[in-house]
């Protein structure tokens, strides 16, 4: 979940031509989540694609136990990564509705004291440029996981939100607030600490009343502390040992370092249910609905935008989706969905930095547009 690989999670890009999957989706996209899989690619697939009628189907490939041999369950839960930031910008976007929080008001107001370091004034940075990402303040993830292997020493270890705000105000390399887009799991870091502070309740439980009891999510939490297993039916994740170049099962570990910005435990059912209650309007009051809408550019010339805790991709066959995947050691996540009632979320079973064949990140993107564009 650091900058670089949560953007490539965060976000598809179409690449190359639409199959013929008006005719035959269902086939179609089972072959797509077939290539994703296998000795250099990942070690399981699994995917929920709902049409725009309310109709979803569920795929799987692979093997979802390595050492047994045992199959992916069908819409099994998974580590979420940074596709929880778009929960964290719900619970946040509620409290701008309810007038708890003000989103052009400084940080400061809410977390006096709390955000400081070289170049950062947080007089100057507001709610709305954390949930944007246009806050430059420096990613705290940066300190940890500067390559695949140092994910290794953090599985078993837990880390207080403090901890962590500490390890980003320890670092010089902050932007200047208003810059421009910079991906960085601090700004919702804060975003939680944030919440925490206006209402005087644990983050983790305003993510679950809020927005995972509001949405009927039925197989969404958010794992208590020190809980390190996955509840329920789900796949293995697995993480590549840069050291000795085998996969290790990464199933088991603390999510504590990824908190409000990536802690989350969901199924592909449940996201696509969660993205459909969102953009349906079931979760935000309009208004604020509007202002998670409203994107910046995630690069100069891009079409690619950033709202309020969102990407909005254009697809092949028009339009736009909305959604937030995100990578976390073990699972991978991509997902989004269109104003016409469809959805679809895939999730592999290891990091994209774990495989040998780079060529799948660009497969899964294509495929993600084809489960869209063809329902």
């Amino acid at each position: 979940m650091t900058a670089a690989v949560a953007v490539a999670a965060g976000a598809f890009t179409f690449a190359g031509p639409i199959p013929a999957a008006h005719t035959a989706p269902r086939g179609v996209i089972q072959q797509g989540m077939d290539r994703l899989v296998g000795v250099d690619r990942h070690p399981g697939a699994l995917a929920a694609v709902r049409d725009r009628h309310g109709r979803t189907r569920h795929y799987t490939a692979g093997v979802g136990d390595l050492r047994t041999g045992g199959e992916v369950p069908t819409n099994g839960r998974v580590r979420i990564g940074s596709a929880s930031k778009m929960f964290a910008s719900v619970v946040v976007l509620q409290l701008v509705g309810e007038g708890r929080v003000e989103l052009d008001a400084p940080i400061e107001t809410y977390l006096p004291g709390l955000v400081r370091g070289k170049g950062i004034d947080a007089t100057r940075i507001t709610v709305r440029q954390l949930l944007q990402h246009d806050s430059g303040l420096p990613d705290y993830t940066d300190s940890m996981f500067k390559s695949a292997g140092d994910f290794l020493p953090y599985q078993h270890v837990y880390l207080e939100p403090r901890a962590l705000l500490d390890l980003a105000n320890a670092r010089d390399d902050a932007r200047a607030a208003g810059s421009g887009w910079s991906y960085s799991n601090t700004n919702y870091l804060l975003a939680g600490l944030i919440a925490q502070r206006v209402t005087g309740r644990p983050f983790d439980e305003l993510v679950t009343t809020r927005v995972i009891q509001r949405a009927g999510l039925r197989d969404t939490y958010a794992p208590g502390v020190g809980e390190e297993e996955i509840r329920g039916r789900h796949p293995r994740g697995y993480q590549r040992d840069p050291a000795t170049d085998e996969l290790l099962d990464f199933t088991r570990m603390d999510p504590s370092w990824g908190w409000a910005a990536g802690h989350l435990i969901s199924t592909p059912d449940d996201l696509n249910t969660f993205l459909r209650a969102l953009l349906d309007g079931k979760l935000l009051k309009p208004a604020q609905l509007a202002q998670l809408r409203t994107t910046i550019p995630t690069r100069p010339g891009s079409d690619l935008g950033y709202g309020l805790g969102v990407f909005s991709t254009p697809l092949s066959c028009g339009g736009v989706a909305w959604g937030h995947g995100g990578d976390i050691p073990g699972y991978s996540t991509v997902d989004a969905a269109t104003d016409d009632g469809r959805a679809a979320t895939i999730v592999v079973t290891s990091l994209n930095g774990s495989v040998k064949d780079e060529s799948v990140a660009a497969d899964r993107a294509a495929l993600l547009d084809t489960a869209l564009c063809a329902n």
